[in-house]
């Protein structure tokens, strides 16, 4: 029996599910790898095997803007991720074909209570004078 590769495994996810464009899955292999890594540096450089998916979260955050910048909104909607159900839908695509490991406290609704892409994507790009007013500030004209 042949080894499935991590492109055929993706294949075989997009078949089941093809709302995510391919290079979203790939964006988020390389987004838990940073998040792995990132993890091992606080835990005195021991790589850690699996991380939570408010970890994940976080990790594809900072890995997204560090890719992106103030692209990253755009980039991830023309990938069909809006919100980080959609990370968590990915990732556990990515479980059900074997290409990523779950503990029994995992589960998708880790991914539910996760950021707003508003929050955390354009506002650390927005001058600081557009952070301080308030979205429908609107003064009246004389």
């Amino acid at each position: 029996m042949h080894e499935v590769s991590f492109d055929e495994a993706l294949d075989l996810v997009r078949d089941k599910d093809s709302r995510y464009a391919r290079d979203a899955y790939l964006f988020i292999r390389e987004a838990l790898d940073h998040t792995q890594k990132a993890a091992g540096k606080e835990n005195r450089g021991r790589v850690r095997q699996h991380v939570s998916g408010q970890e994940l979260l976080g990790g594809i955050r900072d890995f997204a803007l560090s890719q992106f910048g103030p692209m990253t909104v755009t980039v991830l909607e023309e990938w069909g991720i809006c919100n980080c159900q959609d990370f968590g839908n990915m990732v556990f695509n990515m479980v059900e074909i074997g290409l990523l490991a779950k503990t029994e406290k995992d589960s998708l609704e880790d991914f539910s209570e996760g950021y707003d892409f508003h929050d955390a994507f354009c506002k650390p790009y927005l001058p600081s004078s557009r952070l301080s007013k308030p979205k429908n500030d609107v003064k009246a004209r004389s």
